[in-house]
């Protein structure tokens, strides 16, 4: 008895330090230097915005930006946002206000790398004493997904929805692995969570995930009693549904059709925003979400479609053993609802990184015996950092295609920076390390590949965060700035071109923002007349507060345009490619009128569901 209690606590305090290690390795990558850079437009500046607005107006109902309700998700992210705008003294901590916008995505993907560590510990997948070893690869296999590093540090709800849907998943696993020893509840709590993040897909992606793994078992209404299906869904009704059927009863039919016609039937049903790709598209997201150690996911997925192929003679493992074949259907459950949906985006994969982990790290294990598929797979992860290398090196050769009109320098400051080369370097170094490793068998050896790639956070992908926001962000800055400095009362503030919310953001000032087409034009002049907005609205240019003049963001190619022209602004300053001009209002009409004559017609009283 005594030898089974030392054995319990050494087991104990084996996981903990395994998630101190983990701990401390996502503080490094996800809140290093989260705050030093500024927001990247064009999205994370309206979730960044609609949290201050909650916690400068005290309405943490109805998300809030640039004067108008913005539906585009559920209120959970914008609430961990506000927090941190909430907090005294923000503007002294945070100047850029980045740190409270960005953290909610930093400390929920730190979150989710414990839990995955912890899954690994507490349920190891075959007898060894490497099971904290292969914990730390599966959390880090996880964080330095390209996919993981990018979402898991900027503001927006991609990340929550990961951690909270991804912590439901790995607890209802547990929970059929271990039906005496988990908690029922503790799943539908964080499956509530994600509903509160991103809305109903969260409970149809549980759903597929639990349908195929329980079709697979032969147990499909076995796991749904084990994990109690009727109190789970009440749980989460009770959790989530208050502040949907509040919002409803708030906003009413304009809460309705945008955020469940637009945002989730439409998106699903239809191409939303140009964003309509392939159905083959995320076989290609799969493969560069786990670069280098793609091959070992391939290898996972092609193990599991054998076992299928078995059916109905497959080798079914018992529940504590089968987390290799519930990953996969995880995955599986991704692809296939965001493969059918029209509308594809990069982020929708983002869910499925986790389970992409698992299946990384378990590929090492007694899950695959083939020693020549394991073999193939460590040889072609190191042909591709070799191939990677190449290719970074020679970037002479291909450079000069990176043509991006808001940083018409980007090529020069990048080729000055060398961040290309220590790129080549790093994939140089995984690949020597892979073929020094090849031959030894150690369990977790993936961890000696990862070593190059957490460098690599601070030798490459942090450096160029900053580059981009110098060369990106910081003219637009300068630009709110400007505003903020040469503003007169109630002059109106406009930014015409490339619309960046981010000078909303800065400003926080009601922006009017308008394309650079003719219509844009003919719509400022209309909207400075006659738009009202919440705390906002367009008034005549001699009426009762009126102002002679404006103030305008416009970048250059707008400039450009014939219709812009021989306005006689007042340059206010130049930053990058825009410019803050102060317009004449009577001059402007003027113009607009000529356009009007000319049939150009007026069209900022069209319904747009993604206004701004």
């Amino acid at each position: 008895m005594k030898s089974l209690t030392n054995s319990f606590y050494a087991s104990l305090k084996q996981r903990r330090r395994g998630l101190l290690c983990i701990l401390f390795i996502g503080l490094i990558i996800f809140v290093w230097q989260l705050g030093t850079t500024g927001l990247v437009d064009e999205t994370p500046p309206l979730f960044a915005a609609a949290s201050r607005a909650m916690a400068e107006t005290g309405n943490w109902f109805t998300p809030q930006v640039n004067g108008l309700p913005r539906f585009d998700k559920p209120p959970l992210v914008y609430w961990l946002m506000g927090l941190g705008y909430s907090i005294p003294g923000n503007n002294s901590w945070d100047p850029l206000g980045t740190w409270a916008a960005r953290l909610p995505s930093a400390l929920s993907t730190i979150f989710l790398m414990l839990v995955l560590g912890d899954t690994m510990m507490k349920y190891p997948q075959e007898e060894n004493n490497f099971n904290r070893r292969i914990a730390v690869v599966t959390s880090l296999v996880f964080a330095l997904s390209p996919l993981v590093i990018i979402w898991g540090r900027i503001a927006v709800s991609d990340a929550l929805l990961c951690s909270t849907l991804g912590s439901c998943l790995l607890f209802q696993w547990r929970r059929f692995a271990n039906p005496k020893g988990e908690v029922w509840w503790l799943s539908w709590i964080f499956l509530s969570l994600a509903v509160l993040t991103k809305g109903p897909v969260a409970l149809v992606l549980s759903g597929l995930t639990i349908l195929f793994f329980g079709l697979f078992q032969n147990n499909f209404i076995g796991i749904l009693k084990i994990l109690r299906l009727l109190p789970g869904f009440f749980l989460v009704f009770v959790i989530s549904f208050p502040w949907y059927l509040i919002e409803l009863l708030i906003e009413g039919k304009p809460f309705l059709d945008s955020f469940f016609g637009y945002h989730n039937l439409q998106r699903f049903t239809s191409v939303v925003n140009s964003h309509g790709e392939p159905w083959w598209f995320f076989l290609i997201v799969l493969c560069i979400a786990s670069l280098p150690f793609t091959p070992f996911l391939l290898i996972s997925i092609w193990k599991n479609f054998c076992n299928i192929s078995k059916w109905p003679r497959r080798l079914i493992k018992k529940p504590e053993e089968s987390l290799f074949e519930f990953s996969f259907f995880w995955l599986v459950a991704v692809f296939v609802f965001f493969t059918i949906s029209a509308t594809k985006l990069p982020s929708y994969w983002l869910p499925a990184t986790p389970a992409a982990s698992l299946l990384i790290s378990l590929s090492l294990t007694n899950n695959i015996k083939e020693e020549f598929l394991k073999s193939l797979a460590w040889k072609f992860t190191i042909f591709l950092s070799i191939l990677f290398s190449i290719f970074l090196f020679s970037s002479k050769l291909w450079i000069q295609f990176l043509n991006d009109p808001e940083i018409p320098n980007f090529v020069e400051e990048l080729t000055k920076s060398f961040l290309i080369e220590k790129a080549g370097f790093i994939f140089l170094l995984i690949a020597a390390l892979g073929i020094i490793f090849s031959s030894k068998k150690i369990y977790g050896k993936l961890l000696i590949l990862q070593i190059p790639i957490v460098l690599s956070h601070f030798l490459v992908v942090l450096p160029t965060f900053d580059l981009a926001d110098r060369l990106r962000q910081l003219p637009l800055r300068q630009a709110s700035e400007s505003l903020l400095n040469s503003r007169s009362k109630n002059e109106p503030l406009v930014m015409v071109g490339a619309m960046k919310p981010s000078i909303h953001f800065y400003t926080n000032q009601v922006i009017i923002f308008e394309g650079r087409s003719e219509n844009a034009f003919v719509n400022i002049s209309d909207r400075l007349n006659n738009e009202k907005r919440r705390g906002w609205k367009g008034r005549p240019i001699y009426g009762s507060n009126g102002s002679e003049t404006t103030l305008l963001v416009i970048d250059k190619r707008s400039a450009e345009k014939t219709y812009w022209q021989g306005l006689n602004p007042k340059v206010i300053g130049n930053f990058g490619v825009y410019s803050v001009w102060r317009l004449d209002r009577e001059i402007l009409e003027r113009r607009a009128k000529t356009l009007k004559k000319e049939g150009v017609i007026s069209t900022w009283k069209n319904p747009r569901p993604e206004r701004f």
